[in-house]
């Protein structure tokens, strides 16, 4: 399990890359990647927006983090995992969040993915303030769009 908190714009394909070359114990054990790359939109509740501001709180948000990975270890049998999210200023288009989960099979996989992203949006203390194409910004007061199970 690794998290990170980035303040810098990353690349998530070169993370993965690089992260997977660094485990090379689990290799012949993982059947499954499961990978969720979340990129800030130019629009949201109906205005055009050209920029964010997203706010942590340093030491909870990582514990929070820790916390909602291992209960998705509970839940299914994860080799691995790497959480990074950004921070500060953030452009459309620019990476935000990179969920990235190493099974023996793909269906543990897809669903600790899914829980970790999903647990996030929820519980992890991230605060986001958006920058309108208006020259107004918003305090975003909960997170749009949020996973409904069917």
């Amino acid at each position: 399990m690794t998290i990170k908190i980035s303040a810098e714009a990353f690349d998530p394909y070169q993370e993965i890359q690089a992260y997977q070359n660094a485990k090379t114990g689990n290799i012949g054990a993982i059947g499954a990647t499961s990978i969720f790359i979340g990129t800030m939109r130019d629009f949201n509740e109906g205005a055009a927006v050209k920029g964010m501001t997203l706010e942590y709180y340093p030491g909870m948000t990582e514990k929070q983090l820790k916390k909602i990975i291992t209960e998705a270890q509970q839940q299914w049998p994860i080799i691995d995992s790497l959480v990074i999210h950004r921070v500060g200023d953030i452009l459309p288009n620019e990476t935000i969040v990179l969920v990235a989960v190493w099974s023996s099979h793909r269906g543990d996989a897809f669903d600790a993915s899914r829980y970790i992203m999903e647990a996030l949006k929820s519980k992890a203390p991230f605060w986001k303030k958006e920058h309108l194409v208006t020259e107004n910004e918003r305090w975003l007061a909960h997170n749009t769009n949020g996973y409904k199970p069917r």
